[in-house]
C-alpha cells in the first residue's frame, strides 16, 4: 500500500481532524512535532488553527497523504518565507507520518511529495526545515538530501533539564 498525496486539498472538518488525530498520535508515539507527550487533540488545535489560517491566507500550502484508507497518514506544511530577501526559499513545518505507517517509506514519500511540490512553486530554490536534536532526524533528512546548515545547542527546551539542539536543514531544488 502506497500513500496518495494531494497539495492544497480543500480544508475541511474531516480534514481537520484528521490532522489534529495524526499529530496527537504521533507526538504520543515520541515524535518531535512542536509538543512534548502527553497531548491531546484539544491542546494541539490551536497550533494547528494558525497553520490552517496560513493556509488559507496563501502564506502555507498543505501536502496530505492519504493510506489506502483514506485516512490521513501523512503531512507537511509548506510555508513561504516572508522576508523580503528570503523568498526564494520556503519552510517544511509539521512533517509526520502517522505511527501505524512508521518503517514503510511512507516519510520518504512524504519528503519527495515535499520537493516536488516545492519545485511546482515559481521562484522556490530551496526548502529548510528545523528538527529537533536526540532522535537522529537530521541521519532521515540528509538520506533524503538534505544538508544540514546550522545548529544551535540546546536551544529548545523539552523539559527542565532536557535541552535538546534546533537543527536546521536544507535542501537546494536548483
Amino acid at each position: 500500500m502506497t500513500l496518495t498525496f494531494t497539495l492544497d486539498p480543500v480544508v475541511d472538518p474531516a480534514l481537520r481532524d484528521g490532522i489534529l488525530e495524526l499529530w496527537a498520535d504521533a507526538t504520543n508515539a515520541g515524535g518531535a512535532i512542536g509538543f512534548v507527550p502527553p497531548v491531546t487533540a484539544d491542546d494541539i488545535r490551536p497550533a494547528l488553527a494558525e497553520q490552517l489560517a496560513a493556509v488559507a491566507d496563501g502564506g502555507s500550502r498543505l501536502l496530505v497523504g492519504r493510506d489506502g484508507d483514506g485516512a490521513v497518514a501523512a503531512t507537511a506544511f509548506l510555508t513561504h518565507n516572508t522576508h523580503r530577501l528570503q523568498l526564494h526559499w520556503i519552510w517544511a513545518y509539521t512533517v509526520m507520518v502517522h505511527p501505524r505507517h512508521q518503517g514503510k517509506g511512507y516519510g520518504r514519500a512524504l519528503m519527495a511529495a515535499a520537493e516536488e511540490a516545492a519545485r511546482s512553486i515559481e521562484g522556490i530554490d530551496a526548502i529548510r526545515l528545523g528538527c529537533r536534536g536526540g532522535y537522529g532526524l537530521e541521519r532521515f533528512y540528509a538520506a533524503c538530501g538534505y544538508k544540514e546548515v546550522g545548529r544551535v545547542p540546546g536551544a529548545i527546551r523539552v523539559a527542565p533539564g532536557d535541552d535538546r539542539d534546533d537543527i536546521t536543514m536544507l535542501l537546494p531544488l536548483r
